[in-house]
């Protein structure tokens, strides 16, 4: 059996001294695969993502009995050993590339320099300026050379998604983290930005952690899906099997979604039960 990318069990993720608890006894395996974490605002899982990273601000209490990518123990790595991981080995896709690139450097700049961190001898700006345009090329960006000279708020939201992706791929990561990546986008933009981290994650034997709020996403798109509720995961499922969730929350969230087909004068509201903080996973 492979030895999965990442490897998480018993993590926890506290702040205020560790009384406030974010994340609580959360475990699971990612492998060469497309797992989603869904859950509402505020369940936990962008920091599980960012508990991965290491980027928690330093108020954040983590423990976990293990926390592991691959050989590397992400709990007790020195801030060197993670400088080398994220970017890396392990890329992070945030949901707005308003907010998250740059707005006084070029495109083509700011993806050369994640390259250049990364292989400072790998022949110089010559030769990460030629991995951009290849990036750029593969990311799907028709006209790789003009989009490269443009700045942030000179392309389209569709546009400045694909050169985040590009972005986090020219290091050549083996595990993509994927947070509401398409939250900013129309519909039409976000189907074509899945298809195209679809086609990027299988070609390259990618890990891919998807962190969403559309349960109708990540069935179509994912491997397996884990359902969290605050901080704790309630459920874990294959995503074609997401109709079949047997935990309460899963099926309240299937039910308040709604539907073309069934119309409804009213959706259901989520009744929320406080034994589910401290209820066991249920696993399908």
């Amino acid at each position: 059996m492979t030895a999965p990318l990442i490897e998480a069990a018993n993590l926890e993720v506290g702040f205020g001294g560790g009384k406030i608890k974010a994340v609580r006894s959360v475990s699971f395996t990612l492998g060469r695969e497309k797992l989603g974490i869904v859950g509402e605002s505020g369940s936990g899982k962008s920091t599980v993502g960012r508990a991965i990273m290491r980027l928690l601000p330093p108020t954040a209490r983590v423990v976990a009995d293990r926390l592991r990518f691959q050989e590397i123990d992400l709990l007790t790595a020195s801030n060197r050993d993670m400088v080398h991981v994220r970017g890396r080995r392990i890329g992070l896709i945030l949901q707005d590339p308003k907010y998250s690139l740059n707005p006084v450097m070029r495109v083509g700049e700011q993806i050369a320099e994640t390259y250049l961190q990364h292989y400072p001898a790998a022949g110089g700006k010559a030769a990460a300026r030629a991995r951009v345009l290849e990036m750029l090329n593969a990311v799907k960006i028709r006209d790789p050379e003009r989009v490269a000279r443009l700045y942030p708020h000179e392309i389209s939201g569709g546009m400045g998604q694909r050169v985040m992706i590009a972005m986090m791929l020219i290091a050549e990561p083996e595990v993509m983290i994927a947070d509401e990546p398409t939250s900013a986008l129309d519909v039409t933009v976000r189907l074509e930005v899945l298809s195209l981290l679809d086609e990027l994650v299988t070609r390259r034997n990618l890990g891919l952690i998807l962190i969403s709020h559309d349960l109708n996403l990540v069935r179509r798109f994912c491997d397996r899906v884990i359902i969290m509720y605050a901080g704790r995961i309630v459920e874990t499922l294959a995503a074609s099997q997401l109709g079949e969730a047997r935990h309460p929350y899963t099926r309240g969230l299937l039910a308040s979604l709604p539907s073309i087909d069934h119309k409804v004068s009213r959706l259901p509201t989520l009744k929320r039960d406080p034994s589910w903080i401290d209820a066991v996973e249920t696993n399908s």
